[in-house]
């Protein structure tokens, strides 16, 4: 399974990262069957482990930043969901 934490203290910067991100995962369910967990982090200890700017969204995959400071491309969260797809395929997870 990978997991995915969108993390900022904004909603809306929180939202438009998870439409983003579940898009991304729509167009990949077909090509790679994969399971995606996405939550939602707002507590600032929690944020703080990943990032140092709490109010711009940071985006982790399966606990490694992969976006910090911006919204990322569908482009990009495509291809990070690919990779921890193929890396889980590879560790038989």
């Amino acid at each position: 399974m990978i997991q995915v934490k969108i993390c900022s203290l904004f909603p809306s910067s929180r939202y438009s990262v998870r439409r983003i991100v579940q898009s991304a995962w729509d167009e990949l369910r077909a090509e790679l069957p994969m399971d995606v967990e996405l939550s939602e982090v707002a507590d600032p200890a929690q944020i703080n482990k990943y990032a140092t700017v709490l109010v711009l969204p940071t985006v982790v995959v399966n606990e490694r930043v992969m976006c910090s400071g911006r919204v990322p491309s569908r482009e990009e969260a495509r291809r990070w969901l690919k990779e921890a797809a193929l890396i889980d395929a590879q560790n038989g997870a």
